[in-house]
This record gives structure tokens, C-alpha cells and sequence, in this order.
């Protein structure tokens, strides 16, 4: 990550480890990063770590910005510069913005369970024999499970509902239905009627 190291001696926090976005510096204890030095300002500067780089922005000190003694109202910083705070000299050692997304790992549903008759059947509806096998992840599902985009003119693809890679048709003979409005409502009326019951 973004790095910049104070080479004055006496300085309590000599590293600055920037965080990604707007990193205020200043003599301020509300700072993100505070320099307890007479020359810095209160809210001496920004440095905002982005993912093109870094920038620094004088914010109106009293005894100004510089870069590789340059005076600077707003300017990129490069590794190997001298960051300068009033009379506090900073190192740029690094301008690298690090940004790790962190790896989401979905619920995976149990592997199927075999059927008297030896046919795996869904994990999801267990009483229905797996259709459908993924060509990415490998999960089977059966008709219910699996999503169906039909293109206009074309065959229908079926996809995972998991990866939402194609998936393959494998063994029986079930086919992929869509609801009719009779089943909805029949289906509705069943968990009405069970949450009523609970209610009770």
C-alpha cells in the first residue's frame, strides 16, 4: 500500500501508511495522520490514495506544500520524492493502491441423494430426480432448479442457478415446465393455510 515515511528525527509516527481515498495531515489530533510540528498546519494537506495514483492538495497552510522543494497547490506524487510540510520532510516510498476483494463464497446445497431405485434425486427437491448438470461448477438440479432463457427464434438454454453457466441435460425424462396460474394460486393457498394453522 501507499507509503510515505517522515525523515525527521523526533517525530513520534514516522510511517504513514495511506488508507485509499482522502487522508487528511495536519497538527490536528482529528487528522487521519497527525504531524506534532510547529511548522505543519492545523489541516495542513490532503493525500488522496486512488487507484491511478496518489495526490496531494494543500488545504491553505500557513507555511505551504512542497514537492522536491517545489512549492504545490495540487500535484501527483511519484515513489522516490520529498514530500515537504513546512519544514517536515516525508519520503514518498510507494504510490501503489492495493484493492483486494475479498473472495464471496455462496451456500452450496447438499450433493443429491439416491433414490430407492438407485436415480440421484434434486438436493433441493428431494423427490424429484436430477435433470440438469452444470458445465462450470458441476451441480446437478433438476427442472425446477434450473433457469431457463429462451431466445426468440432459437432453442432454449438452460443455465445454473448457482454460476449461471450452461447446463446439460443428463438421464430421465423430466421436462422443464413453467407454473400455470391455476398451480400459483393453489400453491399460495397451501402456505396461507399452514401459516394460519401455526398461528393457532
Amino acid at each position: 500500500m501507499a507509503r510515505l515515511i517522515i525523515k525527521n528525527d523526533g517525530i513520534q509516527s514516522q510511517t504513514l501508511e495511506l488508507r485509499l481515498g482522502v487522508n487528511h495531515i495536519g497538527r490536528d489530533v482529528e487528522c487521519d495522520f497527525t504531524i506534532d510540528h510547529p511548522s505543519v498546519s492545523a489541516l495542513h494537506c490532503d493525500v488522496v490514495l486512488t487507484n491511478e495514483g496518489v495526490m496531494v492538495r494543500d488545504r491553505g497552510s500557513t507555511n505551504g506544500t512542497f514537492i522536491n522543494g517545489e512549492a504545490v497547490t495540487e500535484a501527483w506524487l511519484r515513489a522516490g520524492q520529498t514530500l515537504q510540510m513546512g519544514q517536515v520532510e516525508l519520503l514518498v516510498e510507494n504510490t501503489d493502491a492495493i484493492i483486494a476483494i475479498p473472495e464471496y463464497e455462496r451456500d452450496r446445497p447438499r450433493p443429491p441423494i439416491m433414490g430407492a431405485d438407485g436415480v440421484p434425486l434434486c438436493p433441493r427437491h428431494t423427490q424429484v430426480p436430477v435433470a440438469y448438470k452444470c458445465t462450470h461448477c458441476a451441480e446437478v438440479m433438476c427442472g425446477r432448479c434450473v433457469r431457463l432463457l429462451r431466445h426468440k427464434g432459437g432453442a432454449p438454454l438452460f443455465l445454473c442457478p448457482y454460476c449461471s453457466h450452461k447446463c446439460e441435460r443428463i438421464g430421465g425424462n423430466e421436462k422443464v415446465k413453467s407454473k400455470s396460474i391455476l398451480e400459483t394460486v393453489k400453491m399460495r393457498l397451501v402456505h396461507l393455510a399452514s401459516q394460519f394453522r401455526m398461528k393457532k
